[in-house]
């Protein structure tokens, strides 16, 4: 994450799931693009698996690759570099008992590499495939000298986490295991690192003492999309909150490593976990938008809730007494990915406010996008051109896409693989974070408030006003108010 670009070591890389969604949209068309990028093993194979029900042929598994890369990657498939990424490819069924023509596809994928390669398996399957799936690779002695990726949800609440965590550490080692977060892999996370501690005029004011308050906000503008089977088992509090909203929580209110390594980076994010507060279920609002109900496979009166807002506390002597408001929810106005941290207005206000400014403005703030590619907003007050002493709001923007070469960026799927292949866990959920995390999540898991309906294209249910009260969403951007 911090250190230059090298290449990892020779892989064979087993993808679990291979004819799935995930791959077909994420795993195939980046690893084809760290092929292209230059990045991946100087040598390496791809070895994907699936049941012997869902069975391809290496030719067939090429051509699917083909499609998923031609559909949903950023580089086409096609001439030299294709060619070589192509030849890489080949497919061996596995089922639990009977995984004989993976067994043989990966022998024959290190024999074509010679020496010991690495092995990287990638558990893209269903939650409830992924403890019959680690017992494959022990029983078959697949797990060998290998790593494993595994899929979010970490179970589902703190009980079904540990004993998840103790069927992986029966084969794997925790040094060995990848818990993977997409947004973590996000550009945005790396710079905020960059943003605290590589400049002297960010971190002196990163505390209670000049930050009122902090706004995670990750609306989605689709909706469930069909996934009603997942969904009624998961919600969005499970799906969303406890892996992506939490873990960029640790990252924006961390304290400082020691150094920028796996250990110190995740030592200082668990920290952060130890000191929230359980969570309070008087401070979540669930939602659910109205139609979900109607939706094919959803129980008519289901409960599951398809948003959810909380305030989460931090006991510690950096973050006493400043909210952290997390925001996420299916079919609402915009999709975003914005982390807002609102600092306190000086002590004495000797400047008028406008009636624009007083009504719409938002004073001072770091807006971070962590949409790909990203950018940061400082938000401030400036005096308005004229003979009268009138403030008005401006923006100091800095974006990622006009910086930068839009080449160099890696989306989050392709620099997790990276890392995991160089071995780098980083950016990788360990596994006393998630328990810890599970465990502040229990009063709210014990007693649910009931969901509240909310209108397609909204931002949630009216009552979460109240719940940041007196501060107020981010999102919609009121700035701009009528004269």
């Amino acid at each position: 994450m911090v250190q230059p670009a090298e290449s990892p070591a020779d892989h064979v890389i087993v993808l679990f799931g291979a004819t799935g969604d995930l791959a077909r949209r994420k795993l195939l068309p980046g690893l084809f693009h760290l092929a292209r990028a230059g990045l991946m093993p100087r040598r390496y194979r791809i070895v994907g698996t699936a049941p012997a029900a869902e069975a391809l042929t290496d030719q067939e598994f090429r051509r699917h690759a083909q499609q998923a890369v031609a559909q949903f990657g950023r580089s086409r498939p096609e001439g030299p570099a294709w060619e070589a990424f192509e030849a890489a490819l080949s497919f061996g069924a596995a089922d639990t008992g009977a995984a004989d023509p993976l067994l043989a596809a990966v022998r024959e994928a290190e024999a074509a590499l010679g020496g010991e390669p690495r092995r990287l398996f990638h558990l893209a399957v269903p939650p409830v495939a992924f403890t019959s799936m680690i017992d494959l690779l022990g029983s078959t002695g697949l797990a060998g000298n290998g790593r494993v990726i595994v899929e979010k949800p970490f179970g589902a609440d703190l009980a079904s986490a540990r004993e998840l965590n103790a069927a992986i550490h029966a084969v794997f080692d925790e040094s060995r295991v990848f818990r993977i977060d997409h947004f973590l892999g996000k550009e945005a996370v790396d710079n905020v690192l960059a943003l605290r501690f590589a400049n002297g005029f960010f971190e002196p004011l990163w505390n209670r003492e000049h930050i009122s308050h902090v706004q995670i906000d990750v609306p989605e503008h689709i909706d469930i999309q069909g996934r009603a089977r997942f969904f009624e088992g998961t919600g969005t509090f499970r799906d969303m909150v406890v892996t992506h909203l939490f873990q960029l929580l640790g990252f924006i209110a961390m304290e400082p490593p020691v150094a920028l390594e796996a250990d110190a980076l995740r030592d200082e994010q668990v920290k952060v976990f130890r000191s929230m507060r359980p969570l309070d279920p008087a401070h979540v609002v669930r939602g659910q938008y109205t139609g979900y109900r109607d939706e094919q496979g959803v129980d008519p009166a289901s409960d599951t809730e398809t948003f959810a807002a909380l305030r989460v506390e931090i006991d510690n002597w950096r973050w006493a007494g400043v909210p952290f408001h997390l925001r996420t929810g299916k079919a609402l106005a915009e999709g975003r990915h914005l982390v807002t941290l609102g600092l306190r207005e000086p002590v004495l206000r000797m400047f008028p406010l406008d009636t624009r400014a007083a009504a719409g403005g938002r004073g001072n703030e770091l807006v971070i996008d962590f949409d790909d590619p990203g950018s940061l907003t400082a938000r401030f007050l400036v005096k308005e051109p004229g003979p009268s002493m009138q403030l008005a709001d401006g923006d100091m923007v800095f974006r990622y896409g006009t910086s930068f070469a839009a080449q160099n960026f890696l989306e989050g799927y392709e620099h997790l693989l990276l890392e995991a292949m160089r071995g780098n866990q980083s950016l990788f959920t360990r596994s006393d974070g998630i328990e810890r995390l599970w465990e502040v999540a229990a009063p709210l898991l014990a007693a649910p408030p009931a969901v509240e309906p909310y209108a397609p294209g909204s931002w949630g249910p009216d009552s979460i006003d109240t719940l940041v009260a007196p501060y107020r969403w981010h999102l919609p951007d009121r700035r701009a108010v009528p004269s």
